[in-house]
Formats: structure tokens, sequence, C-alpha cells
């Protein structure tokens, strides 16, 4: 099999929502926004997830992907970009969220034999790295042979079908509405991914009030379906 047959092959797997990444138990703030009435339909939800591509993934996930992409030998500066992600997400929710997904994630892949997968999960047991999703993604999907543009689109991919999945279960939209909205969302990704350069590490950062704020109240939520 060629490379390139083999990189369109790993994509339509990892890409896959049959595949067990831990994302889909996470509503990403929905969950609280329609409990609130502020998403109610197919337009509420494609704006809040374009507010979410371009003020959150945009300037954070992406660039976080992308050095763990370019970091995916060494495991001590995996461990580093782990805490800066740590440090600068502010909800609890969706620190816990994110390392919950990044240890089923690496889990996963350690049962797989995905190379390194095995050695950064036993770091993140010791207490030496967290394990947030974004760096475990990053890292997994270079030592797969996927190449950095692959693993960004791959990362936008799985929140947009995570958040719609959300949305799905919550009763927001049906199929068709959300496979209409992940097309717009797949060409919003593409669009940042070619005409914005990726931030540095150094100026990792996140816009999305509104989410966050959601995540927040959702922690003291008197029934949950979702774990943020």
């Amino acid at each position: 099999m060629t490379g390139d047959k083999r990189s369109r092959l790993l994509l339509l797997q990892q890409g896959d929502s049959f595949f067990p990444s831990g994302a889909m138990v996470f509503s990403w703030g929905l969950e609280t926004l329609c409990e609130d009435g502020l998403i109610s339909g197919a337009e509420d939800l494609e704006s809040y997830l374009e507010g979410q591509i371009r003020g959150r993934w945009h300037p954070f996930e992406r660039v976080v992907v992308a050095s763990a992409h370019g970091m995916a030998q060494a495991l001590e500066s995996l461990a580093a970009v782990d805490r800066l992600v740590e440090a600068q997400t502010l909800a609890e929710e969706l620190r816990k969220g994110s390392r919950k997904a990044g240890r089923a994630f690496i889990g996963v892949h350690r049962r797989l034999g995905t190379p390194g997968a095995g050695d950064y999960e036993a770091m993140i047991a010791s207490g030496g790295a967290l394990g947030h999703a974004s760096v475990v993604q990053g890292m997994v999907w270079a030592r797969l042979g996927l190449d950095e543009e692959a693993a960004m689109l791959l990362s936008a991919h799985q929140l947009a079908t995570a958040m719609l999945g959300s949305a799905i279960r919550l009763g927001v939209i049906g199929h068709v509405a959300a496979q209409r909205i992940l097309t717009r969302a797949h060409s919003l990704a593409a669009s940042v991914l070619e005409d914005e350069p990726v931030p540095d590490l150094d100026s990792l950062s996140a816009f999305v009030p509104e989410a966050e704020v959601a995540v927040m109240r959702h922690e003291t939520a008197a029934s949950r379906l979702f774990s943020n």
C-alpha cells in the first residue's frame, strides 16, 4: 500500500466517531446553553461552532496539536506543553474533560501498539505528564505518520463532530442538518488553515467566554447528560 493511500485510510479511521477517542461524552457547554434556550436550532448551533473554531480551535487546539506533532519524539517537551494547556484552560470541567479524553485516547493507542503511546501513557500514570487531548492527539498522529496539516484538519473535524453529535443527542438538530453544518465547518477550518499561519506556542490563547461560562455553570447543574 502506498504512503498516500495509507494516510487517507488513517484519516478515515482516526476521524470516525466509531473510533473510541473519549470525546463523545462532552458537550463543550452546549448542554447548559440549550437548557437556557440560547441554542435552540441549527442557525444558533452553527454560529456557536464557528465561534469555537475561530475563537478556540485556531488559537489554541490547532497550536497545541501542531506543537505536539513537532515534538512527538521528545516526551519531556510534550509534558511541558501539557502543563501549559492546563494553566491556560480556565474552566475546571474543560481541564478535567481534556485530561479524561486524552488519557482514554492514549490508552486505546497503547493497546493498538502505536509507537510512543505506551511510553507517554506511563509518563502520565507516574505524574510526569497530564495527558491533555490535543497534546496526545498531535503526538500520536505524528507517530502514525500523518503530516502536520492532516493532524490539524483531523483536530478540527473531531471538534465539529463531537459538538454536532452532542447537539443531536440534546435534540437541537437532526442528522441531516448536522451534515450540512459539518460541511460548512470543514470549509471554515480549511480556510483558516490556508489563510492564517499557525500561531506561536508562546501566544497560546482562546476567547470563547460564552462557552466557558456555560461550562462553569454546568459544574453545579442538578442534572447532567454530559461531562461538560
